[in-house]
């Protein structure tokens, strides 16, 4: 009996996963695991969690909706929690499996992992194979090798653009054999450390986790209010749920797949026409993949002080006072403060606003840019680490910005994009 187990990580979600696709092909019983990593709930050296309560709220909601989904198919949903490296193995030689599938990982800490859990499984003689199944475009597909790909997005879009094509959906399977195993228990906030929040009433959107969810953010936006074909003009309002798709938060757990997204555009503009809105919005699924890649290309250089460049502009010093006033919305701009206890408060906020806190805490508080990233890793349900470190980079002047180190002027911003004060009255007034 051919027994494999899928590790799920990244890729919460059943259609267009690879990984589960290819085990059920291969094998005569699935067996379904998601680890809780204890490295994952510890502080990081910057002082604050690695996983915050809003994202670890949103992780047990995906996951929870994942073992529905599969139990719908025959199947449930492992839970597993410690060392992936100790408690896969063990599971490889209870139910004596012969292979172990799992997403692809290309950033550092990901990769160690994914290495110590392939170097056990070697000793088990148990076979590890991972498929690329986060990006829009596929690695193997790309026009140039991952060490020639383009440093400046606007050279990597139009190559992409002009040379690749994206793969076609995976569709959901119909069952999965697995055999009996104990009745899962999800652990609280609590059982990892965490304190229980609930997220502020004047959230831009309540985010619930999960594939479900995801879809049904895709159909609200898309086909109930067709607020896709007017993207564009609105990406960059910052009040109401519907000025941006607000995906990234389903992203980034794997809920949903760029693929499928990508698909429902393109059925989308077959209905209703295309139009720069449309557009824009695979755009900026381009702008995910590059991150991604860049990640693959320059490994640990996006955690470091010089990060990809070999100048830098900004300070590495740590003032505590100005850190706290800005995490807590207390610092002479009123822009910056709403947005930054929109964060606090939500876990969520607009990419308008991160450009401008992360410019701010850059160039106007003058500190070590990661301090910053870090604390945007525990606030954030969308935290993605290829984003958050590449865009973070980007804005500190030692990513991918061709233009070298950027400055927002906070108080024409504001007056851009938040004219009527509607923002800040959100925020601040009450």
């Amino acid at each position: 009996m051919k027994t494999a187990i899928v590790w799920f990580k990244t890729d919460l979600r059943l259609t267009d996963n690879e990984t589960l696709i290819k085990a059920i092909a291969q094998s005569e019983m699935v067996i379904p695991v998601y680890c809780f990593d204890d490295s994952h709930f510890e502080k990081t050296t910057y002082g604050f969690e690695k996983t915050g309560s809003f994202r670890t709220q949103f992780l047990l909601e995906s996951l929870k909706d994942l073992d529905t989904n599969l139990r719908a198919l025959g199947s449930q949903l492992l839970i597993l929690r410690g060392k992936p490296e100790v408690e896969i193995p063990k599971i490889v030689k209870e139910y004596k499996a012969q292979k172990v599938f799992a997403k692809r990982e290309v950033s550092f800490e990901e990769k160690q992992t994914e290495k110590l859990v392939q170097n056990e499984l070697f000793k088990l003689r148990c076979e590890f194979e991972t498929s690329s199944t986060s990006t829009l475009y596929h690695a193997e597909d790309l026009p140039f090798s991952i060490k020639d790909i383009p440093d400046v997005f606007s050279n990597f879009r139009k190559k992409i653009e002009k040379d690749a094509t994206v793969r076609t959906v995976f569709e959901k399977s119909l069952s999965i054999n697995s055999p009996k195993f104990p009745e899962s228990v999800f652990p609280t906030l609590n059982d990892l450390g965490l304190e229980s929040k609930t997220i502020d009433s004047r959230a831009a959107i309540q985010f619930a986790g999960g594939e479900t969810e995801a879809i049904r953010r895709l159909n609200h936006y898309f086909f109930e209010t067709k607020c896709l074909s007017k993207y564009k003009e609105t990406r960059n309002e910052m009040v109401g749920s519907d000025y941006s798709s607000k995906f990234s938060a389903w992203l980034a757990l794997g809920c949903i797949s760029p693929r499928l997204i990508y698909q429902e555009i393109k059925n989308f503009e077959s209905q209703f026409g295309a139009n720069d809105s449309t557009y824009w919005l695979i755009f900026e699924l381009l702008w995910r993949d590059f991150f991604r890649f860049m990640f693959k290309k320059h490994q640990t250089k996006f955690f470091l002080y010089d990060g990809i460049k070999t100048e830098k502009a900004n300070s590495k010093s740590l003032n505590e006072k100005l850190l706290l006033q800005w995490i807590n919305g207390a610092t002479n701009s009123d822009f910056i403060n709403a947005n930054m206890l929109e964060l606090k408060l939500t876990g969520f906020m607009s990419n308008r606003g991160r450009q401008n806190v992360a410019s701010y805490f850059c160039n106007e508080l003058n500190m070590d840019w990661r301090i910053g990233a870090a604390y945007f890793e525990e606030q954030l349900i969308d935290y993605d680490v290829c984003s958050n470190w590449g865009n973070w980079a980007y804005l500190a002047g030692v990513g991918n910005d061709p233009r070298g180190h950027r400055y927002f002027n906070i108080e024409k911003q504001a007056n851009d994009y938040d004219k009527k004060f509607a923002f800040r009255d959100l925020w601040l007034k009450n």
